[in-house]
């Protein structure tokens, strides 16, 4: 099967926001907890193409045209010393089309959009621990993990 890796334009927005939902339930978020398709349609847009834009995205689309995967990313900074990095927040590529190097292929597009830009240091991103699927696919391309920093997470809605 033939894929073509691309940027996310706007006209992408609904397959995105449907693809988000199949995210959630990939790690295992119940139907009832996933953001209702009009509330992740609005966040789709906002994030992807808002003033600023608050994230970028490359997407898979397959033979037939449709969004099988993507690379959600943005620049962060400072990264090391003044310069920034590319931080990779999700990459997903549907059932049908894993195993088959579209990951690998991502992940160069990244490194690619890194090198590209003046001032990026580096590409991070983060795996859960109990992943063994992810870190199998990272290790393969020869990424070691990093030891040393450890996650934290706030939910601002709670005092």
């Amino acid at each position: 099967m033939t894929v073509t890796i691309r940027p996310a334009e706007k006209r992408d927005v609904p397959a995105l926001a449907e693809l988000i939902g199949e995210i959630e339930r990939f790690y295992g978020v119940a139907d009832t907890d996933i953001q209702p398709l009009e509330e992740r349609l609005s966040q789709v847009e906002e994030a992807l193409f808002g003033s600023p834009p608050l994230a970028a995205a490359l997407l898979v689309e397959d033979d037939a045209g449709n969004v099988a995967g993507l690379a959600a990313y943005s620049f962060l900074w400072p990264a090391a010393g003044s310069s920034h990095s590319l931080f990779l927040k999700e990459l997903y590529v549907r059932d049908s089309l894993r195993r088959a190097g579209v990951g690998a292929r991502l992940m160069e597009e990244l490194r690619a959009l890194a090198a590209s830009r003046p001032g990026c240091s580096r590409v991070e991103w983060m795996t859960d621990r109990d992943n063994p699927g992810a870190r199998a696919f990272y290790r393969s391309l020869g990424f070691a993990e990093h030891e040393g920093k450890i996650v934290y997470r706030m939910d601002p809605r709670t005092a």
